[in-house]
């Protein structure tokens, strides 16, 4: 694994000191916000969309942008087109960061007195502080693709000349070091906006939706007292609340860390996107966007919001694809703090794949005897997995490994791109002739195609009795 830096020029970025100053706005109430920037819902169809689209304000813009940090952001070129009787498009693709803030008080220096008093760490509306999520997302019309790339929080970088945490970036210089430190990692990756949601406002999101459906992975039980953090929820398939949903992705305390919470953050974005494409979230709009304005803060237009969300509401499930920065874990005889190391390596190869601007490759980028593929059964049925395994090594798949069995039982084979080699996913379902494809970091974390065994198999090739 590779640790050498890009040779991209690093710029300086120096904070201004009214980088923090509020601005007074008061956000309409009909304005869709960051939920498909999040990829997890779709405004396209509210009303008094048609009136938003001559504005072009950002009325979200919880704190002012200086010129400089202004520049940071790519608008050289239009991202939307349209005029007063049409919905605004996206006319190129655009890369959005998101940074999820999780901001305790005893993050932040000056509280009203009701909050010192509370006598523990509790959470505050606030967008200082370290960035606890961050995300690039890609929305790209010229190949209809919703594309999510996870960067882990302990990516060891350089922020601002300094090699160091890259979610460090937001506390010392706020959005623009934050994407100006992501676009270096990424080597040179533009951004041409970004968003920064408070978790509490994730929390409200999923109340105002009426919940989620998710299939929790495994029993999660944590406790921490000095903020009053107590996480207990059972496995299997169930009905998230808001509360519950931030347990859901606050929990990290497995054997995988952070990363593990970013796959579980996946599974939750990829279960909110398709409850809240459904028509019937249209009816609780006014509710969801009078809930979470006042925990957004973006420097995205009314006229730039409302064409992302139209784009996001025409994406299909399969075009929603969901990355992993590639790297490794540290170690601890190495490093006094534990890092997230990114490949370079890897990491052009996949921001040439989905953030360039021509077409995906449409060849297996991986000979077959090479793919570390690794299998999860979700059928209760070891002869079935047995006849996988030999399918695979009598086809020329030869690295293939039997993992911890799928929490639940699959009705459908899911063919998993671990690290994002959808040519070789898509190759390697043709060959099984059943299953879908995911583009996702939810498999085992080191195996580039995860198979996560359904039915479908039984169905096709007969049950345990006939194998």
């Amino acid at each position: 694994m590779s640790s050498k830096k890009s040779s991209r020029p690093i710029q300086h970025y120096q904070p201004h000191a009214s980088a923090k100053k509020p601005r007074r706005f008061r956000v309409p109430k009909w304005l869709g916000v960051s939920t498909a920037l999040i990829g997890v819902a779709s405004v396209s169809a509210v009303g008094g969309a048609f009136l938003a689209v001559s504005l072009n304000s950002t009325p979200l813009l919880h704190n002012s942008l200086t010129e400089e940090e202004s520049a940071v952001f790519n608008q050289n070129e239009p991202i939307t087109e349209g005029n007063s009787l049409q919905v605004p498009r996206l006319t190129r693709p655009v890369n959005i960061l998101v940074l999820g803030m999780k901001v305790l008080t005893s993050d932040v220096n000056d509280l009203p007195s009701e909050a010192e008093d509370l006598g523990y760490h509790a959470l505050v509306n606030s967008f200082d502080g370290l960035s606890d999520t961050m995300l690039l997302i890609r929305f790209n019309p010229h190949t209809d693709q919703l594309v999510v790339l996870s960067i882990p929080r302990d990516t060891r970088t350089l922020v601002q000349g300094r090699m160091t945490k890259l979610n460090e970036a937001n506390r010392d210089g706020g959005p623009a070091l934050s994407a100006m430190s992501v676009s270096d990692l990424l080597g040179g990756v533009e951004i041409d906006r970004y968003v920064r949601i408070n978790v509490q406002g994730v929390e409200k999101l999923v109340d105002a939706l009426g919940g989620v459906e998710v299939n929790v992975p495994k029993d999660m039980k944590y406790q921490d007292d000095s903020q009053h953090l107590y996480i207990n929820l059972k496995a299997g398939e169930q009905r998230l609340d808001g509360a519950q949903a931030l347990q859901f992705l606050r929990f990290r305390y497995d054997d995988n860390g952070d990363i593990g919470r970013i796959q579980r953050q996946q599974m939750m974005m990829r279960a909110v996107l398709e409850q809240a494409l459904n028509p019937k979230t249209v009816a609780r709009l006014p509710k969801i966007l009078s809930v979470i304005q006042s925990h957004v803060d973006t420097n995205l237009s009314v006229e730039e919001l409302l064409a992302l969300s139209g784009f996001a509401s025409k994406t299909n499930s399969y075009n929603v694809q969901m990355l992993m920065l590639p790297g490794d874990f540290s170690s601890m005889n190495d490093y006094e703090l534990s890092y997230w190391l990114p490949s370079i390596q890897e990491i052009d190869e996949m921001v040439s794949e989905y953030f360039g601007y021509g077409t995906r490759q449409v060849a297996a980028s991986e000979d077959p005897q090479y793919l570390r593929i690794a299998i999860q059964d979700g059928t209760g049925d070891a002869i079935a997995i047995d006849s996988l395994v030999q399918t695979l090594y009598d086809s020329g798949y030869y690295n293939v490994y039997v993992e911890d069995s799928w929490n639940e039982e699959l009705p459908i084979t899911r063919v998993v791109a671990q690290n994002g080699d959808l040519a070789s996913a898509e190759t390697l379902q043709r060959f099984l002739g059943l299953g879908e494809v995911r583009v996702e970091s939810t498999g085992v974390l080191n195996s580039d195609i995860t198979i996560q065994l359904g039915h479908d198999w039984l169905d096709e090739y007969g049950t345990s009795s006939s194998l």
